[in-house]
């Protein structure tokens, strides 16, 4: 499908408008973020379903909205395991407090892992093995992509209090049965949003559901912001998307940080 001339030059304007605010010197710049097609299933008051698509920058506050969980990975639903390409907005999703929420958003989009974006971001994916981190654990092969964060924390950003805490995948790798990938094809990659933020099951790993942090737009342009929010019907404004479950690790970061 073309992409409308109208959509293209607005996202294009967002890009040039974000920017200025956070370093004039990049408006001058020969290379700008790419633009990405994004796609959204929400649930609207009274139940309805809206698919919407959606042209934006290729950005990390964009892309970690869409790029947790790979094209197969099974989620657990009130009604069993379902690959996560075939839930609907209104699904009722289990966490790990043992109740269930409904899914209100399911973002997707495409990945060319093995080729770095235009400020030189890694797409590269996190593949699990089976049992890699325990019995059924997870419980088959599983790719997690950039943006998904498991609730444990590996042996170095462990805490003495050993409470949870959401650590980025690529945290985990070993190179031998958690290992970085980067298919040179496409990967679909998908992400979740509950009413509430939470870890939820998928292929018998303990993931967080999307949440943006409660500083995503902070430094954002107007036009940034704007784009952002209109992805998400449920949410007008990042308080909306209420308080974080757990604490993240900020990974990569001396003596493990948190956020």
């Amino acid at each position: 499908m073309t992409i409308a001339h109208s959509l293209q030059k607005a996202a294009e304007n967002a890009i040039e408008a974000n920017a200025f605010l956070q370093d004039p010197a990049a408006q001058r710049s020969a290379t700008k973020p790419q633009l990405r097609r994004y796609e959204v299933s929400s649930l609207l008051p009274g139940g309805a379903i809206s698919e919407t698509r959606h042209i934006a920058p290729a950005l990390p506050l964009f892309e970690d909205a869409f790029c947790a969980f790979s094209r197969g990975s099974l989620v657990e639903t009130a009604n069993g395991p379902v690959a996560v390409e075939d839930l609907l907005p209104g699904d009722d999703i289990l966490t790990r407090d043992g109740g269930s929420q409904p899914l209100v958003w399911i973002g997707h989009t495409s990945l060319l892992p093995a080729q770095p974006g235009s400020r030189g971001r890694s797409h590269r994916l996190t593949s699990f093995m089976a049992d890699s981190l325990g019995l059924q654990k997870p419980a088959s092969s599983l790719v997690a992509g950039p943006a998904a964060r498991l609730l444990r924390a590996p042996p170095h950003l462990q805490r003495a209090d050993s409470s949870p805490l959401l650590t980025p995948v690529a945290e985990f790798q070993d190179g031998m049965s958690i290992f970085e990938t980067a298919p040179p094809a496409p990967v679909d990659m998908y992400h979740l949003c509950l009413p509430r933020h939470a870890a939820i099951s998928v292929g018998g790993l303990e993931f967080e559901t999307y949440h943006p942090g409660p500083d995503a737009l902070k430094l954002a342009g107007y036009a940034i912001k704007t784009l952002f929010l209109n992805m998400f019907a449920h949410a007008d404004s990042i308080r909306d998307f209420g308080p974080l479950a757990y604490p993240r690790a900020a990974g990569n970061k001396p003596g493990g940080a948190f956020l």
